[in-house]
């Protein structure tokens, strides 16, 4: 009986020990990271040292493979926390590394993109067995997914920019995804240059308004964007019947202006940050500067006619 207990026990023990079979992710590369790198600056409000990341890029680089390194039935025994604090995680790494492609050369993440093609559609980042892009973490694998039901997300994964929600200055986990989620949340709203009240007046990111319907999809039962955000009346600066007032829709909701400049830390706040790029201004601006392009050419072209006809004259 003995001969063949072993080979059983020795086959149960190295399934144990396979990754196949880990029920977590270690993260501590990316929270060694963050932790050194991502500054506060303000209520709700951090900076990233990019030029520091870039001289320890290896140590980046090693976290980023350990990240692809798994594959999607590893991801699928994993709980739903757990999950969701790696992708999150992967989302800001990821993010990043596409800074570092061109830094210190730009001053928005917009730049990195094209006037007909976003940077976060960029399929550069290796996970799960395929190339994706920033838009497939954010918008299919947690979004989209349908495991999740997770609004606080947008105040978890950062794209790098000051209107952005602030880089945690540690690694989500499994663990603490929950605990970390609700803080990022608190520490968001109590921004005051983004979300404040004025009279019967709110104004909040413009985060509310393109991703709206996650907040009003019924989690801890808000239905509507003044519910959800009365959820957060403290964070505010709301009292009770402020809060209560909010949620039954007696106050004005208005959104705030996004800020795209990168969220670096040799940006002072409320600085512009060297010059803004022609191509970054017609990838914020498409419409616009589409008009604005046929505007100038339409004046060019008026110019030359009537100085073609003073010289024909």
């Amino acid at each position: 009986m003995l001969k063949y207990t072993a080979p059983i026990m020795i086959a149960l023990m190295a399934g144990i020990s396979s990754p196949a079979m880990a029920q977590s992710f270690d993260h501590q590369a990316w929270d060694d990271i963050v932790k050194e790198n991502v500054k506060i600056i303000g209520p709700g409000a951090t900076s990233f040292d990019y030029a520091n990341v870039q001289t320890k890029q290896e140590q980046l680089k090693a976290y980023l493979d350990q990240l692809s390194a798994v594959d999607q039935a590893t991801f699928d025994a994993w709980s739903s926390d757990e999950q969701l604090a790696f992708l999150m995680n992967a989302y800001n790494a990821f993010t990043v590394e596409l800074i570092l492609t061109k830094y210190p050369d730009l001053n928005s993440i917009k730049e990195l993109g094209t006037v007909t093609s976003s940077p976060w559609k960029k399929e550069f980042v290796p996970l799960l067995g395929q190339n994706v892009s920033l838009d497939n973490i954010e918008h299919d694998m947690i979004r989209g997914s349908g495991r999740y039901n997770e609004p606080r997300i947008h105040f978890g994964v950062n794209c790098a920019s000051i209107g952005c929600p602030p880089l945690i200055n540690e690694a989500f986990t499994g663990e603490k995804v929950d605990a970390q989620l609700e803080k990022a949340t608190q520490d968001f709203l109590t921004d005051r240059t983004r979300n404040f009240v004025n009279g019967e007046v709110v104004t909040v990111s413009q985060i509310f308004e393109w991703y709206g319907g996650d907040f009003e999809a019924g989690w801890r039962d808000a239905i509507d964007l003044g519910e959800f955000l009365a959820l957060y009346g403290d964070s505010l600066g709301l009292d009770a019947d402020q809060s209560e007032a909010l949620a039954a829709g007696e106050y004005d909701i208005e959104f705030s202006e996004y800020d795209w400049r990168l969220n670096d830390v040799t940006i002072p706040e409320g600085e512009v940050s060297g010059g803004i790029s022609p191509l970054w201004i017609a990838s914020a601006y498409p419409i616009p500067f589409g008009i604005g392009i046929l505007i100038l050419l339409g004046l060019l072209y008026g110019g030359w006619r009537l100085v073609k006809r003073r010289r024909s004259a």
